[in-house]
């Protein structure tokens, strides 16, 4: 065994770094997604797991990109600067949430959102502090935290509280600890969205407990019906913490890796301060073309329209095959509770699902049907609506065939 085996780091496994059996979630499904192709290639296999859009950016953002990447002043490094992209972002703000921001002190471009959430705690975890995440959610950010000697504290996201987290029941010794109340909405992956008396109760939450708020906001545009929702906009929320924006979902730039944290201008230059000192900037042509985007919100509504048009077929599909399935109001995640068993109409023996990713297997290796299993608050899956249809008439076609592979069966809850 060669010595660097001894040198890991125990944050990432230590001496045993490498030699794990186990597998991700994710990338089991890869394998699994690769298999139904192997085994039925005559089968085709929809995937309604990932979670990334299934179009391209729009041409007009890759004109800009274009244009802007031909020009010499846009050559060299963006570092922490880059005026085009923070007024851009601080006129979005104000024309989509009516939150007035000042561009040079309480906005600062990111390479993307999960940039900023792996950035973000190396501002504010010392070792022994708690960062209070949402389970199920984006796992970021604590990480980060646990790099830096923090522990995480999840707060368990259910049907029975809307998929909001109970503040109430945090435990007094772990508050006591606490920095840090990560929240996402619309969410992933419930799709649950917040209201303005959620977040009026963690401002006041954050100022009792003197938390830091960090909201990722990557959905935060893609709403079907009414006024996206920012935590900024609720009063004395500056005060308190930053919002993440990206416009890798709102506007299909999932690639290009830009977006911005607003919000709190001292929280803000912390962020900055531990960017500078990890990145370079995101390259000035795609911030701009970044920007182009953020100035055209109309570019969000019809990619929105289109996943609202979506979600209406899939919610129809699902609770005629017994799911529970509800729409939400944005995002482009379906969050179900998966069933227990499902029992063939041919009377031969039924499939039983311990688990969410039980059944989320028996999809795609017996019908090629990816979803994402979520077990973390419940035993659940995620379909999202990102498929590849590129017409209504394809749409309405992969929603009819999944139909018709699972209505071989009664789905028991």
């Amino acid at each position: 065994m060669s010595y660097l085996q001894n040198l890991f780091a125990d944050r990432i496994g230590g001496k045993r770094y490498g030699l794990d059996t186990a597998i991700y979630k994710f990338e089991k499904i890869k394998r699994a997604k690769r298999a139904a192709q192997q085994e039925r290639p005559e089968v085709e296999l929809f995937d309604l797991g990932v979670g990334e859009p299934d179009e391209m950016a729009c041409p007009e953002v890759v004109r800009t990109l274009t244009v802007e990447a031909a020009k010499p002043e846009n050559r060299g490094y963006a570092d922490n600067g880059g005026a085009t992209l923070k007024q851009a972002a601080a006129r979005y703000l104000q024309k989509l949430c009516g939150v007035a921001l000042n561009p040079d002190t309480q906005i600062m471009h990111s390479i993307g959102s999960k940039a900023a959430l792996g950035i973000l705690p190396a501002a504010l975890i010392n070792p022994g502090d708690v960062a209070l995440m949402t389970t199920p959610g984006y796992p970021v950010f604590g990480t980060h935290a646990k790099y830096y000697g923090g522990t995480v504290h999840n707060l368990p996201l259910t049907a029975a509280n809307q998929f909001l987290p109970d503040l109430d029941a945090i435990p007094a010794d772990i508050l006591a600890r606490a920095k840090t109340l990560v929240l996402n909405y619309p969410n992933n992956p419930t799709g649950a969205s917040a209201t303005p008396e959620f977040f009026a109760r963690v401002v006041a939450f954050a100022k009792q407990h003197r938390l830091a708020v960090i909201h990722d906001a990557a959905y935060a545009a893609l709403v079907f019906a009414g006024r996206p929702l920012s935590f900024l906009a609720t009063p004395g929320a500056l005060d308190v913490g930053v919002e993440l924006h990206s416009a890798s979902k709102s506007f299909n730039m999932t690639g290009w890796r830009c977006g911005f944290v607003a919000g709190n201008e001292l929280l803000v230059k912390a962020y900055g301060d531990v960017k500078d000192n990890t990145d370079s900037g995101q390259f000035l042509g795609i911030q701009h073309a970044a920007a182009y985007a953020f100035g055209h919100p109309e570019i969000t509504e019809r990619i929105a329209a289109k996943y609202s048009r979506r979600m209406d077929l899939l919610v129809a599909a699902l609770r005629r095959l017994g799911f529970d399935a509800n729409k939400p109001r944005g995002s482009f995640f379906l969050y179900v509770t998966a069933p227990k068993r499902a029992a063939a109409a041919d009377g031969g023996r039924p499939v039983e699902f311990a688990t969410g990713e039980d059944f989320s297997q028996w999809l795609i290796r017996e019908h090629s049907i990816s979803t994402v299993p979520w077990d973390d608050a419940g035993r659940c899956v995620r379909f999202s609506v990102t498929f590849q249809a590129p017409t209504l008439a394809d749409e309405q076609r992969v929603i009819a065939a999944l139909t018709a592979r699972l209505s071989r069966y009664k789905l028991e809850f």
